[in-house]
């Protein structure tokens, strides 16, 4: 029945109808999120860097581990030359966690359950990686493809494999994201109506939601992790070209 399927967090709403050349380009909930996730992550970051004070307060502090967490994961996975790529790396795993975070909100719109949004996410990873491997290497980009000591008799096998786990890439950097923020969703819904159903009997629902909500913070917080970190190592890889 509509109104308690645990799906119906995820529904797409249209707030403003634009239909451009026969493509629905319409503004949604969704938009709306990410528009405010946008908003809210560069205010939070200018505000909180605008005094810069010597002896940092507290929302300083934040910012600046924001910032270094992000700046030692891109030095750690790619080395010295991944700092001129900081900003998109820095951008993605604010706008990520923003989205992840916000989500866990009442009766907010969690962006990142959508694999659209992430597969939108992980393609432009994906193309940028590669261009930038394709300008610093040009033709020699791909023996990325070859393995080092690769048999010469082998190559027709591994090759098509080694090309195949590359596209693949932008599919399981999405489906990552969406799976576990969408599947994290649905459990809170449903034990959520459970508490609503039992009432006063509700306790023991009630506690073992607490505790799916403060694994969700550490999911929340882990899935822009991880596809930050992977998307450092894809560009260790079309930096360095290393397997």
């Amino acid at each position: 029945m509509k109104g308690h399927s645990p799906l119906e967090q995820f529904e797409i709403v249209r707030l403003v109808d634009i239909p451009i050349g026969g493509v629905d380009a319409s503004f949604t909930n969704s938009s709306l999120m990410m528009v405010f996730v946008l908003v809210l992550a560069t205010v939070w970051f200018s505000v909180g860097m605008s005094r810069r004070a010597i002896v940092p307060g507290r929302w300083q502090s934040v910012v600046e581990l924001t910032y270094e967490f992000v700046a030692d994961m891109l030095r750690e996975n790619v080395g010295n030359e991944g700092r001129r790529y900081f900003p998109f790396v820095f951008t993605l795993f604010v706008f990520i966690l923003s989205c992840n975070l916000l989500g866990l909100l009442p009766y907010s719109f969690t962006v990142t359950s959508h694999i659209a949004v992430t597969f939108a996410l992980a393609a432009v990873v994906f193309v940028g990686v590669t261009v930038i491997a394709l300008f610093r290497h040009g033709f020699r980009f791909f023996t990325f493809f070859v393995p080092p000591g690769l048999p010469a008799v082998l190559a027709p096998l591994l090759v098509p494999i080694e090309v195949i786990s590359y596209l693949a890439r932008p599919v399981t950097l999405s489906l990552r994201l969406f799976a576990n923020m969408m599947a994290g969703h649905t459990m809170l819904k449903v034990f959520g109506g459970f508490v609503v159903a039992l009432g006063l009997f509700g306790f023991a629902p009630f506690v073992f939601i607490v505790a799916i909500y403060a694994l969700e913070l550490i999911v929340a917080v882990l899935q822009a992790y991880v596809f930050t970190v992977l998307t450092c190592l894809y560009l260790n890889d079309a930096i360095h070209l290393q397997h």
